[in-house]
């Protein structure tokens, strides 16, 4: 995994050397939790390696812009979870439509209808969460990572995690209330 840090010299911007070697140093010292980032979301080792990859290749890009760079760990870790979820979600669009189109018999079409409006709800209170939150409940609630393994891709404490946990609950138990229609 570490291979990668240095495979971006100059492959679209060049830095200028200094600028290169910081960001060599500080995406080596960040690669494998890149790397347990994007798995923890996509739950797919080689998903996961080429949504890290993407997001070295797009930090590479974006490091002069760069303004604090003791954040830079950080900073890729956001950038490498929010691609991580765009796949995930395309993913999951093309799987149910796939499945969609595989359980039409079985289904009535008001079944399907009332599924894809429960979905279309719960992730619109998830989206309305902030991203702290989101990041939380998604690799939490819906992947299934326990408080440990978020600390641990989180890189945060568990009491932290906890902490994000229920207001992220709160927060979508209160929006799915205003979200849901009335009957």
């Amino acid at each position: 995994m570490n291979d990668w840090a240095g495979g971006y010299s100059g492959a679209f911007v060049t830095l200028g050397e200094d600028l290169e070697r910081e960001f060599e140093h500080r995406l080596r010292e960040s690669t494998t939790l890149a790397v347990r980032v994007a798995y923890g979301v996509l739950r797919n080792r080689d998903d996961a390696e080429d949504v890290a990859q993407e997001a070295f290749a797009k930090a590479y890009r974006s490091f002069t812009q760069l303004r604090d760079r003791d954040r830079f760990r950080a900073w890729l870790m956001r950038m490498t979870w929010r691609l991580a979820i765009d796949r995930w979600r395309s993913d999951r669009r093309r799987t149910a439509r796939e499945q969609a189109y595989e359980t039409a018999d079985e289904q009535t079409t008001e079944d399907v209808a009332v599924s894809r409006q429960r979905a279309e709800l719960l992730w619109q209170a998830i989206d309305t969460l902030p991203e702290k939150l989101r990041i939380v409940v998604v690799l939490g609630a819906i992947e299934g990572h326990d408080i440990r393994a978020l600390s641990r891709l989180l890189d945060l404490p568990e009491g932290t995690v906890k902490s994000r946990l229920y207001l992220a609950r709160k927060g979508l138990a209160e929006s799915l209330r205003c979200l849901a229609p009335n009957d």
